[in-house]
Protein backbone atom coordinates (compact mmCIF):
# COMPACT_ATOMS: atom_id res chain seq x y z
CA UNK A 1 0.00 0.00 0.00
CA UNK A 2 2.64 2.39 -0.40
CA UNK A 3 3.49 4.64 -2.90
CA UNK A 4 6.86 7.21 -3.59
CA UNK A 5 7.27 9.39 -0.72
CA UNK A 6 8.18 13.15 -1.18
CA UNK A 7 10.90 11.98 1.09
CA UNK A 8 11.98 10.36 -1.64
CA UNK A 9 12.72 13.40 -4.32
CA UNK A 10 15.56 16.03 -4.36
CA UNK A 11 13.49 19.22 -3.23
CA UNK A 12 16.01 22.37 -3.43
CA UNK A 13 15.46 24.55 -5.46
CA UNK A 14 12.73 23.38 -7.09
CA UNK A 15 9.02 24.16 -7.44
CA UNK A 16 6.89 21.91 -6.56
CA UNK A 17 3.33 21.49 -7.30
CA UNK A 18 1.57 20.40 -4.32
CA UNK A 19 -2.24 18.72 -4.93
CA UNK A 20 -4.03 19.35 -1.41
CA UNK A 21 -7.54 19.38 0.14
CA UNK A 22 -8.75 23.08 1.14
CA UNK A 23 -12.01 22.01 0.55
CA UNK A 24 -12.97 24.42 4.26
CA UNK A 25 -16.05 25.24 5.07
CA UNK A 26 -16.37 29.36 4.56
CA UNK A 27 -19.14 31.18 5.12
CA UNK A 28 -18.70 35.36 4.47
CA UNK A 29 -15.20 35.01 3.91
CA UNK A 30 -14.32 33.23 7.40
CA UNK A 31 -13.51 29.43 7.51
CA UNK A 32 -15.64 27.42 10.07
CA UNK A 33 -13.54 24.16 10.54
CA UNK A 34 -9.63 24.58 9.10
CA UNK A 35 -9.03 20.80 10.14
CA UNK A 36 -7.79 20.33 6.29
CA UNK A 37 -6.00 23.17 5.84
CA UNK A 38 -3.87 22.12 9.04
CA UNK A 39 -3.11 18.52 7.98
CA UNK A 40 -1.35 19.56 5.06
CA UNK A 41 1.41 21.32 7.01
CA UNK A 42 3.74 19.10 7.66
CA UNK A 43 4.07 18.59 4.22
CA UNK A 44 4.50 22.22 3.20
CA UNK A 45 7.00 22.66 5.49
CA UNK A 46 8.69 19.86 5.28
CA UNK A 47 8.99 20.95 1.30
CA UNK A 48 9.90 24.64 2.58
CA UNK A 49 12.69 23.22 5.24
CA UNK A 50 14.12 21.44 2.11
CA UNK A 51 14.53 24.65 -0.05
CA UNK A 52 11.57 24.00 -2.17
CA UNK A 53 9.11 26.76 -3.49
CA UNK A 54 5.41 25.01 -2.94
CA UNK A 55 2.56 25.50 -5.19
CA UNK A 56 -0.25 24.63 -3.56
CA UNK A 57 -3.54 23.79 -5.94
CA UNK A 58 -7.24 22.70 -4.00
CA UNK A 59 -10.59 22.73 -5.37
CA UNK A 60 -13.35 24.17 -3.22
CA UNK A 61 -17.24 23.48 -3.44
CA UNK A 62 -19.01 22.90 -6.50
CA UNK A 63 -18.78 26.22 -8.71
CA UNK A 64 -19.36 24.15 -12.34
CA UNK A 65 -16.28 25.35 -13.76
CA UNK A 66 -16.57 28.97 -13.78
CA UNK A 67 -15.35 31.52 -11.32
CA UNK A 68 -17.72 32.78 -8.30
CA UNK A 69 -17.01 34.35 -5.55
CA UNK A 70 -18.50 32.44 -2.94
CA UNK A 71 -16.01 29.74 -3.82
CA UNK A 72 -12.65 31.88 -4.20
CA UNK A 73 -9.59 30.72 -2.43
CA UNK A 74 -9.06 33.93 -0.95
CA UNK A 75 -9.72 33.71 2.38
CA UNK A 76 -7.48 30.51 3.05
CA UNK A 77 -4.55 31.87 1.37
CA UNK A 78 -5.07 34.97 4.74
CA UNK A 79 -5.61 32.27 7.03
CA UNK A 80 -2.18 29.47 5.54
CA UNK A 81 -0.70 33.38 5.84
CA UNK A 82 -1.24 33.24 9.73
CA UNK A 83 -0.37 29.62 9.62
CA UNK A 84 3.07 29.30 8.64
CA UNK A 85 3.78 33.06 9.78
CA UNK A 86 4.63 34.06 5.97
CA UNK A 87 3.98 35.43 2.68
CA UNK A 88 1.86 33.95 0.64
CA UNK A 89 1.36 34.58 -2.75
CA UNK A 90 -1.99 34.25 -4.35
CA UNK A 91 -2.82 33.57 -7.83
CA UNK A 92 -6.03 35.21 -9.42
CA UNK A 93 -6.17 31.30 -11.79
CA UNK A 94 -4.82 28.33 -11.70
CA UNK A 95 -3.59 28.23 -15.33
CA UNK A 96 -1.89 30.81 -17.23
CA UNK A 97 -0.38 33.86 -16.98
CA UNK A 98 -1.71 34.76 -13.37
CA UNK A 99 -0.35 31.45 -12.06
CA UNK A 100 3.05 31.96 -14.29
CA UNK A 101 3.97 35.42 -12.46
CA UNK A 102 2.57 34.56 -9.21
CA UNK A 103 4.65 31.18 -8.65
CA UNK A 104 7.90 33.48 -9.82
CA UNK A 105 7.04 35.98 -7.70
CA UNK A 106 6.82 33.64 -4.78
CA UNK A 107 10.38 31.73 -6.20
CA UNK A 108 12.23 34.53 -6.00
CA UNK A 109 10.88 35.66 -2.78
CA UNK A 110 12.92 33.94 0.19
CA UNK A 111 10.46 35.15 2.23
CA UNK A 112 7.49 33.78 0.31
CA UNK A 113 8.28 30.41 -1.42
CA UNK A 114 4.38 29.35 -1.27
CA UNK A 115 1.85 30.25 -3.81
CA UNK A 116 -1.74 28.95 -3.93
CA UNK A 117 -3.91 29.00 -6.83
CA UNK A 118 -7.06 29.54 -7.18
CA UNK A 119 -9.62 27.04 -7.18
CA UNK A 120 -9.27 24.32 -9.94
CA UNK A 121 -12.92 23.84 -10.32
CA UNK A 122 -13.59 27.26 -11.93
CA UNK A 123 -12.09 25.32 -15.30
CA UNK A 124 -14.34 22.16 -16.26
CA UNK A 125 -11.50 20.67 -17.37
CA UNK A 126 -10.40 19.88 -14.21
CA UNK A 127 -13.32 17.58 -13.44
CA UNK A 128 -13.63 16.20 -16.79
CA UNK A 129 -9.72 14.88 -16.10
CA UNK A 130 -8.62 17.06 -19.07
CA UNK A 131 -4.63 17.11 -20.65
CA UNK A 132 -4.82 20.19 -21.77
CA UNK A 133 -5.97 21.66 -18.44
CA UNK A 134 -3.20 20.03 -16.67
CA UNK A 135 -0.86 19.88 -19.03
CA UNK A 136 -1.46 23.94 -17.99
CA UNK A 137 -0.76 23.06 -14.25
CA UNK A 138 2.28 20.92 -14.93
CA UNK A 139 3.78 23.63 -16.65
CA UNK A 140 4.33 25.80 -13.30
CA UNK A 141 6.50 23.37 -11.57
CA UNK A 142 9.13 21.04 -11.55
CA UNK A 143 7.88 17.89 -8.98
CA UNK A 144 4.58 16.72 -8.55
CA UNK A 145 3.03 15.89 -4.62
CA UNK A 146 -0.34 14.46 -4.11
CA UNK A 147 -1.17 14.87 -0.50
CA UNK A 148 -4.85 15.30 -1.10
CA UNK A 149 -6.57 12.09 0.02
CA UNK A 150 -10.28 13.41 0.34
CA UNK A 151 -9.73 13.75 -3.16
CA UNK A 152 -7.95 10.98 -4.16
CA UNK A 153 -11.17 8.85 -5.50
CA UNK A 154 -12.09 11.26 -8.29
CA UNK A 155 -10.62 11.14 -11.65
CA UNK A 156 -9.94 14.82 -12.01
CA UNK A 157 -6.83 16.76 -14.01
CA UNK A 158 -5.01 17.87 -10.79
CA UNK A 159 -4.73 14.28 -9.23
CA UNK A 160 -4.72 11.51 -12.43
CA UNK A 161 -4.15 13.54 -15.71
CA UNK A 162 -1.63 15.68 -14.36
CA UNK A 163 0.89 13.20 -13.45
CA UNK A 164 2.51 11.93 -16.91
CA UNK A 165 3.89 15.42 -17.35
CA UNK A 166 6.08 15.25 -14.11
CA UNK A 167 9.39 13.20 -14.01
CA UNK A 168 8.95 12.81 -10.48
CA UNK A 169 5.65 12.81 -8.59
CA UNK A 170 5.22 11.30 -5.29
CA UNK A 171 2.44 11.37 -2.42
CA UNK A 172 2.78 13.89 0.28
CA UNK A 173 2.96 12.74 4.29
CA UNK A 174 -0.62 13.36 4.84
CA UNK A 175 -1.50 10.91 1.79
CA UNK A 176 1.38 8.18 3.18
CA UNK A 177 -0.03 8.13 6.80
CA UNK A 178 -3.74 7.77 4.90
CA UNK A 179 -2.50 4.75 3.25
CA UNK A 180 -0.66 3.09 5.86
CA UNK A 181 -3.80 2.84 8.39
CA UNK A 182 -6.17 2.14 5.99
CA UNK A 183 -3.85 -0.20 4.32
CA UNK A 184 -3.47 -2.14 7.61
CA UNK A 185 -7.34 -2.26 8.41
CA UNK A 186 -7.58 -3.85 4.41
CA UNK A 187 -3.85 -5.98 5.07
CA UNK A 188 -2.91 -7.70 8.19
CA UNK A 189 -5.13 -6.09 11.15
CA UNK A 190 -4.53 -7.52 15.01
CA UNK A 191 -7.47 -9.10 15.87
CA UNK A 192 -10.46 -8.81 17.08
CA UNK A 193 -10.92 -6.59 14.48
CA UNK A 194 -14.10 -4.87 14.89
CA UNK A 195 -15.99 -2.20 12.17
CA UNK A 196 -18.35 0.00 13.10
CA UNK A 197 -20.85 1.25 10.19
CA UNK A 198 -23.79 4.17 10.91
CA UNK A 199 -25.24 6.73 8.81
CA UNK A 200 -28.61 7.20 6.81
CA UNK A 201 -28.18 4.84 4.10
CA UNK A 202 -27.33 0.94 3.68
CA UNK A 203 -26.87 1.83 0.00
CA UNK A 204 -24.11 4.06 0.87
CA UNK A 205 -22.20 1.37 2.61
CA UNK A 206 -22.73 -2.02 0.77
CA UNK A 207 -19.37 -1.96 -0.94
CA UNK A 208 -17.47 -1.34 2.07
CA UNK A 209 -19.59 -3.81 4.44
CA UNK A 210 -19.29 -6.55 1.82
CA UNK A 211 -15.29 -6.11 1.47
CA UNK A 212 -15.28 -5.71 5.71
CA UNK A 213 -17.36 -9.14 6.27
CA UNK A 214 -14.26 -10.95 4.95
CA UNK A 215 -11.65 -9.56 7.34
CA UNK A 216 -13.85 -8.16 10.75
CA UNK A 217 -14.31 -10.10 13.58
CA UNK A 218 -17.52 -8.19 14.47
CA UNK A 219 -19.38 -5.76 12.45
CA UNK A 220 -21.79 -3.04 14.91
CA UNK A 221 -24.14 -1.33 12.82
CA UNK A 222 -26.61 1.69 13.82
CA UNK A 223 -27.75 4.73 12.59
CA UNK A 224 -30.76 4.51 10.26
CA UNK A 225 -29.29 2.36 7.82
CA UNK A 226 -29.87 -0.19 10.98
CA UNK A 227 -33.86 0.16 9.97
CA UNK A 228 -33.71 -1.41 6.68
CA UNK A 229 -31.82 -4.45 8.60
CA UNK A 230 -34.97 -4.68 11.08
CA UNK A 231 -37.25 -4.35 8.43
CA UNK A 232 -35.48 -7.33 6.13
CA UNK A 233 -36.55 -9.12 9.48
CA UNK A 234 -39.67 -8.86 9.46
CA UNK A 235 -39.50 -6.04 12.57
CA UNK A 236 -41.63 -3.10 13.13
CA UNK A 237 -40.06 0.09 12.02
CA UNK A 238 -42.99 2.57 12.10
CA UNK A 239 -41.93 5.68 9.69
CA UNK A 240 -37.96 5.45 10.47
CA UNK A 241 -35.97 5.61 7.38
CA UNK A 242 -35.82 2.96 5.54
CA UNK A 243 -34.29 1.95 1.97
CA UNK A 244 -37.43 -0.43 0.08
CA UNK A 245 -35.10 -1.01 -2.50
CA UNK A 246 -32.37 -2.67 -0.38
CA UNK A 247 -33.89 -5.19 1.84
CA UNK A 248 -32.40 -8.15 -0.48
CA UNK A 249 -28.89 -7.15 0.21
CA UNK A 250 -29.51 -6.32 3.90
CA UNK A 251 -30.64 -10.34 3.89
CA UNK A 252 -27.49 -11.08 1.93
CA UNK A 253 -24.87 -8.92 3.99
CA UNK A 254 -26.97 -11.08 7.39
CA UNK A 255 -26.09 -14.04 5.44
CA UNK A 256 -22.70 -13.80 4.32
CA UNK A 257 -21.76 -12.59 8.03
CA UNK A 258 -23.43 -15.24 9.45
CA UNK A 259 -21.55 -17.16 6.84
CA UNK A 260 -18.24 -16.44 7.33
CA UNK A 261 -18.80 -16.73 11.33
CA UNK A 262 -18.47 -12.62 11.10
CA UNK A 263 -20.78 -11.03 14.51
CA UNK A 264 -23.37 -8.75 13.19
CA UNK A 265 -25.08 -6.89 15.70
CA UNK A 266 -27.98 -4.89 15.35
CA UNK A 267 -28.97 -2.46 18.02
CA UNK A 268 -31.11 -4.08 20.66
CA UNK A 269 -33.28 -0.66 21.67
CA UNK A 270 -33.67 2.87 20.49
CA UNK A 271 -35.04 5.96 21.05
CA UNK A 272 -38.05 6.68 19.25
CA UNK A 273 -39.86 10.01 18.00
CA UNK A 274 -42.87 11.41 16.30
CA UNK A 275 -40.69 14.16 14.48
CA UNK A 276 -36.73 14.61 13.94
CA UNK A 277 -36.84 17.84 15.97
CA UNK A 278 -34.72 19.07 19.18
CA UNK A 279 -38.21 19.17 21.64
CA UNK A 280 -39.59 15.98 20.45
CA UNK A 281 -41.13 13.72 23.39
CA UNK A 282 -38.72 10.56 23.00
CA UNK A 283 -39.24 7.19 24.56
CA UNK A 284 -36.48 4.14 24.55
CA UNK A 285 -38.29 0.73 23.16
CA UNK A 286 -36.49 -2.46 22.77
CA UNK A 287 -36.44 -2.88 18.87
CA UNK A 288 -39.54 -5.13 17.52
CA UNK A 289 -41.65 -3.44 20.37
CA UNK A 290 -44.76 -2.65 18.32
CA UNK A 291 -45.54 0.38 20.36
CA UNK A 292 -43.43 2.43 17.63
CA UNK A 293 -46.46 2.81 15.72
CA UNK A 294 -45.93 5.80 13.64
CA UNK A 295 -42.88 6.86 15.26
CA UNK A 296 -39.28 6.74 14.14
CA UNK A 297 -36.04 5.33 15.72
CA UNK A 298 -33.42 8.25 15.64
CA UNK A 299 -30.73 7.27 17.73
CA UNK A 300 -29.51 3.51 19.77
CA UNK A 301 -30.77 2.83 23.38
CA UNK A 302 -28.74 2.84 26.49
CA UNK A 303 -28.76 -1.15 26.28
CA UNK A 304 -27.20 -1.11 22.69
CA UNK A 305 -24.69 1.40 23.78
CA UNK A 306 -23.54 -0.99 26.52
CA UNK A 307 -23.37 -3.83 24.09
CA UNK A 308 -21.28 -2.15 21.48
CA UNK A 309 -19.18 -1.12 24.19
CA UNK A 310 -18.55 -4.38 25.60
CA UNK A 311 -18.05 -6.02 22.16
CA UNK A 312 -15.07 -3.44 21.27
CA UNK A 313 -13.42 -3.67 24.59
CA UNK A 314 -11.14 -5.72 23.44
CA UNK A 315 -10.94 -5.01 20.02
CA UNK A 316 -7.45 -4.27 18.31
CA UNK A 317 -8.75 -2.97 15.41
CA UNK A 318 -11.50 -0.50 15.10
CA UNK A 319 -12.78 0.95 12.16
CA UNK A 320 -15.30 3.25 12.50
CA UNK A 321 -17.55 5.32 9.82
CA UNK A 322 -20.99 6.98 10.67
CA UNK A 323 -23.14 8.13 13.52
CA UNK A 324 -25.22 5.96 16.14
CA UNK A 325 -28.48 8.47 15.62
CA UNK A 326 -29.22 12.20 14.60
CA UNK A 327 -26.27 13.16 16.58
CA UNK A 328 -26.18 16.77 15.56
CA UNK A 329 -29.47 17.14 17.99
CA UNK A 330 -28.81 16.73 22.03
CA UNK A 331 -31.71 14.64 22.35
CA UNK A 332 -30.46 11.81 20.03
CA UNK A 333 -26.51 12.04 20.12
CA UNK A 334 -25.78 9.56 23.47
CA UNK A 335 -25.76 6.60 21.22
CA UNK A 336 -22.74 8.23 19.13
CA UNK A 337 -20.70 10.02 21.93
CA UNK A 338 -21.09 6.16 24.04
CA UNK A 339 -19.39 5.23 20.99
CA UNK A 340 -17.11 7.76 20.63
CA UNK A 341 -16.24 6.92 24.58
CA UNK A 342 -15.76 3.09 23.58
CA UNK A 343 -13.50 3.77 20.66
CA UNK A 344 -11.42 6.34 22.21
CA UNK A 345 -10.61 3.61 24.98
CA UNK A 346 -9.57 0.92 22.69
CA UNK A 347 -5.95 0.04 23.60
CA UNK A 348 -5.11 -0.58 19.74
CA UNK A 349 -5.19 0.72 16.31
CA UNK A 350 -8.35 2.97 15.85
CA UNK A 351 -9.95 4.71 12.14
CA UNK A 352 -12.36 6.68 11.84
CA UNK A 353 -13.22 7.64 8.82
CA UNK A 354 -16.19 10.23 7.40
CA UNK A 355 -17.80 14.02 8.59
CA UNK A 356 -20.28 13.11 10.95
CA UNK A 357 -17.73 10.63 12.54
CA UNK A 358 -15.35 13.01 12.95
CA UNK A 359 -17.81 15.33 13.76
CA UNK A 360 -18.66 13.02 17.33
CA UNK A 361 -15.62 11.91 18.22
CA UNK A 362 -14.27 16.11 18.29
CA UNK A 363 -17.99 16.58 20.65
CA UNK A 364 -16.81 13.91 22.61
CA UNK A 365 -13.18 15.13 23.28
CA UNK A 366 -11.61 12.14 22.21
CA UNK A 367 -9.89 12.92 19.20
CA UNK A 368 -6.44 12.72 20.50
CA UNK A 369 -7.32 9.07 21.75
CA UNK A 370 -7.87 8.14 18.18
CA UNK A 371 -4.66 6.33 16.15
CA UNK A 372 -5.99 7.61 13.00
CA UNK A 373 -8.43 10.45 11.58
CA UNK A 374 -8.93 10.05 7.74
CA UNK A 375 -9.20 13.51 6.07
CA UNK A 376 -11.49 11.80 3.41
CA UNK A 377 -14.85 10.17 4.33
CA UNK A 378 -15.80 8.97 0.29
CA UNK A 379 -11.93 8.25 -0.23
CA UNK A 380 -11.87 6.08 2.99
CA UNK A 381 -15.07 4.28 1.91
CA UNK A 382 -14.40 3.68 -1.42
CA UNK A 383 -10.33 2.72 -0.01
CA UNK A 384 -11.73 0.07 2.37
CA UNK A 385 -14.12 -1.33 -0.15
CA UNK A 386 -11.48 -2.10 -2.29
CA UNK A 387 -11.72 0.25 -4.93
CA UNK A 388 -8.92 1.66 -6.76
CA UNK A 389 -8.41 5.33 -6.08
CA UNK A 390 -7.35 7.23 -9.07
CA UNK A 391 -5.24 9.80 -7.29
CA UNK A 392 -3.51 6.80 -5.52
CA UNK A 393 -2.83 4.28 -8.71
CA UNK A 394 -1.60 7.60 -10.52
CA UNK A 395 1.56 8.02 -8.46
CA UNK A 396 4.37 5.48 -8.68
CA UNK A 397 5.74 3.05 -6.33
CA UNK A 398 8.95 3.48 -4.86
CA UNK A 399 11.72 2.35 -6.32
CA UNK A 400 14.09 -0.62 -4.58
Amino acid sequence: MTKNSIKDLALDGKRVFLRVDFNVPIKNGVIGDDTRITSALPTIRYALDKGATVILASHLGRPKGKPTAEFSLTPVATHLAHLLDRTIGFAADCIGDPAQKAVAAAHADPRSRVVLLENLRFHPEEEQNGDGFARGLAALADLYVNDAFGAAHRAHASVAAIVPHFSSAAAGLLMEKELKYLGMALGDPERPFVAVMGGAKVSDKIDVIESLLGRVDRLLVGGAMAYTFFKALGMPVGKSLVEDDKLDEARSIMSHAKARGVVLQLPIDHVVAAQMEASATTEVLKVGDAAIGDRMGLDIGPESARLYAGLLADARTVVWNGPMGVFEMAAFSKGTIAVANAVAAVTGTTIIGGGDSVAAINDAGVAEKITHISSGGGAALEFLAGAELPGFTALPDPKH
